[in-house]
């Protein structure tokens, strides 16, 4: 206790303290604002295991956060997962473009586009939760890929926390980072594929087999590139622009306010114990849209049902979210708004 209290000096006067449970119950006084303590003992505390939870002026606990020592996942682990997605979806992109990969193995070349573009966004939207994360000293793996010989070629990708988030700016920023940051390499890919693709007069689209939703997001960027398209004809997308579609895709359903998805941890950010409400809400429009639109809705409904709906809490769940990001998660509600589009994939009629 005595290096816990050196580092206190100057925020808190300890009077008297007691271990509970692990953790540690201080009473005395409090030196410095309530903001300015949270901030410079988090710092402090961090590298000795534990987390400041201002109870009152003259009341402070130290929340015991060092997890066990755990053997860490293999680096081999993720490269292997890396390379298999890699292969998946080389070659899931090459069947698209019409290639036969087991007749001319060297045609799966065809697929490095998509691929390439698609793992992208999907690395960078986990790197950004992985370094917000460590920024906040929360303990998590690497991304680990997940490979699919079908669809898309990739499950999509996730990384683990393996120590609790401390309170609700970490958790909102935590959550936020990973749609901001794919956003970044998937929106500039959607401009430079859709300036590669090929637009398809009215005589010739019908050859389009599967018809993709526009979000309003992609539509505005495909009216700002290639401008109106004539009634009737087809943008037959790149695989560069295929890629950053389902970049949106993938966002939009991370963005979902349900569990621990990225928009349940901004939900709870937002409205704390009331994000189940949320969920619920979020979960019957799911339900909805599968009844009327896309029968996949229905299955990521039961997914989110299986995976569930609660999402626990910070360490501290008492220090509110600041304007700013009362403003952001606001904003990535709007956002999904503009990513999510009820009928994603539609075969059209003959």
């Amino acid at each position: 206790m005595y290096a816990l209290g050196r580092e206190m000096d100057g925020i808190f006067a300890i009077s008297e303290y007691q271990h509970v449970d692990g953790n540690i119950r201080c009473r005395g006084r409090l030196l410095v604002d309530r903001d300015t303590a949270q901030s410079v003992l988090a710092r402090r505390l961090a590298p000795h295991g534990y987390y400041p939870v201002m109870r009152s002026d003259d009341e402070l606990a130290l929340m015991r956060v060092a997890a066990p020592p755990a053997r860490a996942s293999m680096p081999w682990v993720h490269i292997l997962l890396l390379l298999a997605t890699l292969a998946t979806t080389v070659f899931v992109g090459a069947t698209h473009r019409g290639a036969d990969p087991f007749a001319d193995p060297s045609s799966l070349v065809l697929g490095l586009p998509f691929a390439l573009t698609l793992l992208s966004i999907l690395g960078v939207h986990e790197l950004g939760h992985y370094f917000t994360a460590r920024r906040y000293r929360i303990k998590v793996t690497l991304p680990y890929f997940i490979p699919a010989p079908i669809g898309l070629g990739t499950f999509g990708a996730f990384i683990k926390m393996k120590s609790p988030v401390t309170d609700r700016r970490a958790l909102f920023d935590v959550g936020i980072a990973g749609p901001l940051a794919g956003l970044c390499l998937a929106l500039p890919a959607i401009v430079v594929g859709l300036s590669l693709s090929q637009l398809l007069p009215e005589t010739r689209s019908g050859q389009v087999g599967i018809v993709l939703g526009e979000p309003l997001l992609f539509s505005l960027l495909q009216w700002v590139t290639l401008g109106p398209i004539p009634k009737g004809a087809d943008v037959l997308l790149h695989p560069v622009a295929f890629a950053g579609w389902i970049g949106l895709f993938v966002t939009a359903l991370n963005l979902l306010p349900i569990g621990q998805l990225d928009g349940g941890h901004v939900s709870y950010a937002l409205v704390g114990r009331h994000h189940r409400k949320v969920a619920i809400a979020t979960l019957s429009i799911l339900v909805a849209m599968g009844i009327a639109f896309w029968p996949g809705w229905l299955f990521w409904a039961a997914l989110a049902l299986i995976l569930g709906l609660k999402h626990p809490p910070p360490l501290d769940d008492s220090i509110p979210l600041d304007r700013r990001r009362r403003v952001g998660g606001y904003l990535s509600l709007l956002l999904l708004l503009c990513l999510i589009t009820p009928s994603p994939f539609s075969i059209p009629a003959p």
